[in-house]
């Protein structure tokens, strides 16, 4: 099992501050041995709001870093023209000596997309073309464009990257179709636990590795990103976290409600009173706390651990910045330190799942 840090903090804190937890985060866990550092692309709203474009953090986090792998955990595609994608990875990478790679994401606010609303309906379509035409940029393929005049002309984009191949993945909320959109691809999938159930992960991890395996052979590589914050004592932990955590929660209200449909069936955030809003939050918070996240000792969350690399998960994307102060945060990069290396021998589960015999394989 991989362990690697995600970041996606709110904008508090003022000027390199702001920044401090990235640049000191990806040093240690270079040093440490952590797999990658990920960051977003996300903007108009405050969560996430440090991250406006992953290839400025990405250039940055090479700069600091010699071994780790530097990676975008969201390029929304439809936002981008393809070779610009090719032009400023293929700087990381020459940054890096060879450790950029991207999960691409279709995007899914309709505020995002006042960068290029015209792509907003068939956002998904795009995604899988803009995959493809990076894809052959990054080998060194011509494009072709319209110039300026309209008039047909053939691009190549530079810098040679260091890598022949572009690692990638695709972002997912949980929807099986992404899954499956990943495995025909030929990409690997990012996930996360906002708007699916641990019971829904190896019906759709299968089907991604059986469609990997049939169009371009291999298992893929699946990476789940947790919220995690470990200490020395479970209590102290959830006393630091609860604020933090359950504000994220508030903030991102329409992601996550779907994981509550099991409580309360379908449900429209906006229709919620401020009292159902709380009760939703508390009973969210328990959860993840419990069962959702890294959250408590490295004894702790190592069962959590080995569990979810019986569920085929390849590596853990740990989001560590939603604490506000980060030198607690970086206080406890130790503890995860420790997870890692104790749960560096644990093998993920690569077995076929059917479909049908899966619990919510439908989501």
């Amino acid at each position: 099992m991989d362990f690697s840090l995600f970041y996606f903090a709110d904008h508090s804190g003022s000027g390199l501050d702001r920044y401090r937890l990235l640049l000191q985060g990806a040093r240690f866990a270079d040093d440490a041995g952590f797999a990658a550092v990920w960051t977003p692309e996300r903007h108009f709203h405050e969560f996430g709001g440090l991250y406006p474009n992953p290839a400025v953090t990405g250039a940055a986090v090479a700069a600091v870093t010699r071994r780790i792998g530097v990676r975008a955990g969201s390029v929304v595609a439809p936002l981008h023209h393809p070779a610009r994608i090719a032009e400023e990875w293929s700087v990381i990478d020459n940054l890096s000596g060879g450790r950029a790679g991207i999960s691409f994401a279709s995007g899914w606010h309709a505020t995002d997309f006042a960068l290029r609303p015209e792509n907003f309906a068939d956002r998904r379509d795009v995604v899988a073309r803009t995959i493809e035409q990076v894809r052959r940029l990054w080998r060194g393929e011509p494009a072709q464009v319209a110039d300026g005049r309209g008039e047909p002309a053939t691009v190549r984009t530079f810098p040679t990257p260091v890598q022949p191949n572009l690692p990638a993945w695709l972002t997912s909320s949980g929807n099986i179709e992404t899954f499956r959109a990943a495995g025909r691809l030929g990409t690997g999938v990012l996930t996360h636990l906002l708007g699916q159930d641990l019971d829904d992960l190896p019906a759709k991890i299968g089907e991604y590795r059986r469609l990997h395996a049939e169009a371009h052979g291999g298992p893929g590589h699946v990476v789940l990103m947790l919220h995690t914050f470990l200490g020395t004592d479970r209590a102290s932990v959830r006393e630091t976290v609860y604020e933090p955590f359950s504000a994220y929660l508030r903030s991102s209200l329409g992601l996550w409600v779907a994981a509550a449909g099991d409580l309360l069936g379908t449900v429209d955030p906006a229709e919620l009173g401020d009292e159902d809003v709380d009760f939703l939050i508390e009973h969210s918070f328990d959860r993840f706390f419990d069962a959702g996240g890294l959250f408590g000792t490295v004894d702790g969350v190592t069962p959590l651990v080995r569990k979810l690399a019986g569920l085929g998960v390849d590596e853990l994307a740990c989001l560590i910045d939603f604490v506000p102060d980060p030198d607690a945060v970086l206080g406890s990069l130790k503890h995860l330190a420790a997870l890692k290396d104790a749960c560096r021998d644990f093998r993920t589960e690569q077995h076929v799942t059917p479909l049908a015999s899966a619990s919510g394989a439908a989501r």
